[in-house]
């Protein structure tokens, strides 16, 4: 098995936040995720930034369904790697 990394898109810092804490909960995820700023280009305003949240599964035991689904309740978006 090979690692896995999922990054979740989140508009805001707030909801991406909410994310973490409810993502352990609803998926079992031990490790607590990475939260990382992600400047849009060309933007200089801390408020055009959208915000990802790193999940590892070295198991890939996660659903990319089942995540795309978890994170559109906070009009967030899961990334193709």
């Amino acid at each position: 098995m090979s690692d896995m990394r999922h990054v979740l898109v989140l508009p805001d810092r707030d909801a991406a936040e909410e994310v973490i804490e409810a993502i352990g909960d609803h998926f079992g995820v031990a490790d607590e995720p990475q939260l990382v700023r992600d400047a849009l280009a060309g933007e200089d305003d801390a408020e055009d930034a959208q915000w990802l949240v790193v999940v590892e599964d070295p198991q890939s035991r996660l659903s990319a369904v089942e995540l795309d689904e978890f994170v559109a309740d906070w009009d967030g978006w899961r990334e193709e790697l």
